[in-house]
């Protein structure tokens, strides 16, 4: 249990979600998330020569991301600062602010910056010589369509790993649309008033159009509406499976910051002194092979224990969920209401860029327990490789 690391409150902000090959599909993830970072503390009037660290996040190679944490510090405004370049798929983000708390925790920084990013749009072709392959044929990889859909250990793609965990949970089809029905409800609720939840927390990214000529995206791209009759007009993904194209996310491009600081710097920072924002705890896990979405629950139990506190004493979970049978699973094996979590948003519906997805949840998570008068905030996902990582603060 951690009892030194805060993040200020709104010292934290998440851009919309451009859809694949999107808006954001041209922009050098690290370039875009150390820019929209430099301008985002610029609003602010924060001055990033007080940073002493930097956690970059980034699962999807970009161009230069050999020196990509020193890089996009010195590109934000704190060329004085080293970092770490973080990488563990859809927990990048959970482990970048677990990683910067447990650095406040020991004293040895003062303020740490988590920078998340990822291009999931136009992602790089690795290429390796095989000095046995004839006439000097290569190996080559595709960094995102390839890993979505072999799994080196598991041997399967990521949607079987939904499927393997529905037909052991007996998970049905139209449980996993009910649930898509719900989610995109609560997505709305977030569009409400002019995008007034949304706006707590989201900072516009400026992208290029031309050479001359930039753009804002104001507002998350590629979201589409769900309703009862086309979700059942679409066929599963897998035959006889539960999982149709609308009932999983979709890959996106975007990036997010969260600052971890200690409670008195929190207090001097924070858009209100009175609340406080407290990192707690953190839980991993790995399930069985193939079983990705099953991974969360072990992780979450383990946050919660190390917090000393059970689910029933948390007001708000958001939770990763590139599949509906991720939370579905979760529901069943805590005893929760699948209906009563992830509310104003999940990346089922707004999309997943990896690195700053878990990013955007946990943001999320903390402006709805602020508007509920406070209390624990959990969060839980999981990433590739049938892994999943939790976090679990205290907003007072």
């Amino acid at each position: 249990m951690l009892t030194k690391a805060f993040i200020p409150y709104r010292g934290y902000y998440s851009t919309p979600f451009a859809r694949w090959q999107g808006s954001l599909a041209n922009e050098n993830a690290i370039v875009l998330g150390a820019n929209t970072a430099k301008r985002w503390f610029e609003s602010k009037k924060w001055d990033p020569a007080m940073l002493d660290y930097l956690f970059l996040g980034i699962t999807i190679g970009q161009h230069r991301v050999f020196y990509g944490s020193t890089w996009a510090a010195h590109m934000l405004g704190a060329p004085h600062i080293p970092g770490v370049t973080l990488m563990q798929a859809c927990s990048t983000s959970t482990t970048c602010i677990y990683q910067a708390s447990l650095g406040v925790e020991n004293d040895l920084y003062g303020n740490a910056y988590c920078l998340m990013v990822d291009r999931c749009s136009n992602g790089p072709h690795t290429v390796w010589p095989n000095p046995m392959g004839p006439g000097g044929e290569v190996e080559s990889e595709n960094w995102l369509m390839d890993n979505f859909g072999h799994d080196p250990s598991a041997k399967n793609a990521m949607i079987e790993t939904a499927e393997n965990v529905s037909r052991e949970a007996g998970i049905t089809r139209e449980a996993c649309d009910e649930l898509v029905l719900r989610r995109y409800a609560q997505y709305r609720d977030a569009l409400e008033d002019d995008r007034a939840f949304q706006k707590r927390y989201m900072f516009a990214p400026e992208y290029r159009i031309s050479r001359k000529k930039t753009a804002l995206l104001e507002a998350d791209e590629g979201v589409t509406a769900s309703s009862k009759e086309g979700l059942a007009r679409l066929k599963p993904v897998l035959p006889g499976g539960a999982h149709t194209f609308g009932a999983q996310t979709f890959p996106a491009d975007g990036n997010c910051g969260i600052l971890v600081t200690t409670r008195e710097r929190a207090a001097e920072l924070s858009a209100d002194a009175g609340v406080s924002i407290q990192v707690v705890s953190y839980g991993y896990a790995r399930a069985k092979k193939g079983f990705m979405a099953a991974a969360v629950v072990p992780a979450v139990k383990m946050a919660l224990q190390k917090g000393g506190i059970g689910v029933k004493d948390v007001k708000t979970i958001k939770t990763h969920n590139p599949f509906a049978a991720n939370d579905l699973y979760l529901a069943g094996e805590l005893g929760i209401d699948v209906n009563g979590f992830n509310n104003y948003g999940s990346s089922l519906i707004y999309g997943h860029p990896q690195g700053p997805t878990a990013g955007r949840c946990i943001i999320e998570g903390i402006e709805e327990t602020v508007l509920a008068g406070g209390g624990y905030m959990l969060f839980g996902g999981c990433a590739a490789g049938d892994t999943a990582g939790a976090l679990l603060l205290r907003i007072n």
